[in-house]
């Protein structure tokens, strides 16, 4: 992932421990390394108490020596057994979006449908964000793009009709995996957050079994308020897991962290730039080392 994430916070990093002495200041100040980086009050206090308890049980003297155990405990607070993507033994797999406007969905939905064609899964995109034109032809641009079958709906038509005609499609044609978009609902809006509600009966009625993901699309560089987002979702719609974009060039990615251990919503996927291939598994170790260094 080392593509200039969190380049400032690791370079401060670096000076906190180039300093080779390990007291309270040392602590002070990576406290509002982390801090700066979106980790959270609550998780970057739990952090650095764990760190005193290290340093203190194995008198650790050095501040390089520290380093590590930082990565280990920012990696321990993203491990989940659910972090690979569910995959149903009966296809179609069903795959929901969700998320507010802007924050990567449909982008996330042509990286994926992209790599599981690439191989050699036969992938259908389900147009659901019926609210805005627009989605559903950049949609329709990326299916032609990358190879996936389409189906959509009249603009303003309703979104649950057009995933229920998804997954119908997907079984008579044969597809491994539906890929369905949803509107980008405003996550303080309780008439939006209820139709989503709806859509996710719908699609069940349609496969048969509950959506195999409920996807959560977070942009990496709204910090705190991702958490606040997907606290609101979790309740509409039971995100069985988180997709957090755009992680290439923002400074607040340590709002990753609380998604995970104050929600309990594991990080699926990555977004780490523009092109079909720039979406990846999420890699807890290698998150943490990035954001440290």
């Amino acid at each position: 992932m080392r593509l200039g994430i969190f380049r400032g916070l690791r370079d401060r990093i670096d000076r906190l421990f180039g300093r080779g002495v390990v007291d309270e200041a040392l602590f002070e100040e990576l406290e509002e390394a982390l801090l700066s980086a979106d980790v959270g009050v609550t998780t970057t206090h739990d952090i650095l108490d764990a760190l005193r308890e290290h340093v203190k049980k194995n008198r650790v003297k050095s501040a390089g020596d520290i380093r590590s155990e930082l990565a280990a405990q920012i990696s321990s607070r993203l491990q989940d057994e659910a972090g690979e993507l569910a995959i149903s033994p009966n296809p179609p797999t069903v795959y929901l979006f969700i998320g507010v406007n802007g924050a990567g969905k449909t982008t996330t939905i042509a990286k994926l449908g992209h790599s599981l064609i690439q191989g050699g899964k036969k992938v259908l995109f389900a147009a659901g964000d019926t609210f805005r034109a627009a989605a559903i032809e950049q949609l329709e641009t990326w299916a032609k793009r990358v190879g996936a079958d389409f189906v959509r709906g009249a603009p303003g038509g309703d979104s649950a009709a057009v995933i229920f005609d998804a997954i119908t499609a997907a079984k008579a044609r044969g597809a491994d995996y539906v890929l369905a978009d949803t509107a980008g609902r405003q996550h303080t809006k309780a008439s939006l957050m209820s139709e989503l509600s709806k859509v996710i009966k719908v699609a069940e009625k349609a496969a048969g079994r509950p959506p195999d993901e409920v996807l959560l699309v977070l942009d990496g560089n709204t910090g705190q308020n991702a958490i606040r987002q997907a606290e609101e979702f979790a309740k509409a719609a039971g995100v069985t897991g988180a997709v957090i974009t755009k992680l290439d060039g923002t400074p607040k990615g340590g709002a990753v962290i609380g998604v995970k251990e104050k929600l309990g919503i594991p990080v699926k996927l990555v977004g780490l730039g523009e092109h079909p291939g720039d979406l990846r598994a999420f890699d807890p170790e290698e998150f943490a080392h990035e954001l440290i260094g």
